[in-house]
């Protein structure tokens, strides 16, 4: 037997201070070990690089130059997992990504987009809006997915958007694989009067209603709330505003920084009510009842709440399979590096 020896730079929405994405991180490093991943970050730890600059503040304060200097020497870069490819808090996001795909394709490396939510966007592109800020959120996905050596996404609304977009390669449909680092965290221990709470930052009042609601309703005699991220003071607003509805001291509010802290409060309730992703995603693979509120139309949590656990899981498998055999052509379809 031999080893692999390659090279991959992968980004994400990593070092930001969500915790959806720093799970994305966690999994692709520990589901590859045969590969070595040098990640870009917004705030790089030790061994990590920044990510390309996107403006002149980060072209001025980041040593991008080293960056280039890594892709250039990889085999190519990999994105990794994550709604990248959306403008609907800002069109920053996609022009960002689109950039270090472009920048990939001037130095004719591939890249892949892996486990990857694409959209929903603003508004169309077309011949006449093509160049508009307007549609411009779509206009980067459909280049990055054009071009593309390799594309799974992550739920059904994803691949239907994208499914007769122009592309280089078949789209794979799988789910996130944050689910199988959840699913071996699973435990006994819930408590039937436990109700959960998964707010964003941008949360509104329907959100904290909803909350009120099942807590008002008396089957819960007590309720946490989880912020996934706890460094920002406006999801700490959201949870300390939740809590007064609830009537629950502050001492309700749980900071989750780590994928074993989020399992075992979410292990722990008899019902879950999120409008994060992978609190969902969280109460799904630990078999915990729940229930979304979607921020709108589209949005991807709609597709969590449809999904069995034995789907979830089996779409994961397939598409850590199908990213496997792209990052790694010497392997055979057992996953087993052929002699």
């Amino acid at each position: 037997m031999y080893s692999v020896t390659v090279q991959y730079v992968l980004v994400g929405n990593y070092g930001v201070g969500n915790f959806g994405d720093e799970a994305l991180r966690e999994y692709f490093l520990s589901a590859f070990p045969e590969a070595n991943f040098l990640v870009l970050s917004a705030h790089p730890r030790e061994g990590e690089l920044p990510r390309l600059p996107a403006g002149i503040r980060s072209f001025f304060l980041t040593r991008w130059w080293r960056t280039l200097a890594a892709l250039w020497k990889s085999d190519g870069l990999v994105f990794g997992g994550g709604t990248l490819f959306t403008d609907i808090e800002s069109l920053r996001a996609p022009l960002l990504w689109w950039w270090h795909a472009f920048v990939c394709r001037l130095l004719r490396k591939p890249y892949l987009l892996a486990f990857q939510g694409i959209g929903p966007f603003k508004g169309g592109v077309g011949p006449t809006s093509r160049f508009a800020l307007r549609g411009a959120g779509e206009w980067c996905a459909r280049f990055a997915v054009a071009h593309a050596a390799f594309v799974s996404v992550r739920d059904q609304a994803s691949f239907d958007r994208v499914k007769l977009w122009k592309k280089n390669t078949n789209i794979i449909q799988t789910a996130d694989p944050v689910f199988s680092l959840f699913t071996a965290q699973k435990r006994d221990g819930s408590s039937q009067k436990l109700l959960v709470i998964i707010p964003r930052k941008n949360s509104r009042f329907s959100f904290t209603e909803r909350a009120g609601q099942l807590m008002k309703s008396g089957t819960w005699n007590e309720a946490c709330i989880l912020s996934l991220q706890p460094e920002d003071a406006q999801e700490q607003e959201v949870c300390r505003s939740i809590a007064h509805v609830l009537s629950v001291s502050d001492s309700a509010i749980v900071p989750i920084r780590f994928i074993a802290d989020l399992a075992a409060q979410v292990s722990r309730a008899g019902f879950v009510l999120s409008q994060r992703y992978h609190g969902a995603l969280a109460a799904l693979a630990l078999e915990v009842p729940f229930e979304v509120v979607s921020q709108g139309e589209g949005d991807k949590l709609s597709s969590v709440s449809k999904m069995p656990f034995a789907a979830a899981l089996a779409l994961v498998s397939e598409g850590e399979r199908q990213l496997r055999s792209a990052l790694f052509p010497e392997l055979s379809e057992s996953g087993k590096i052929q002699s």
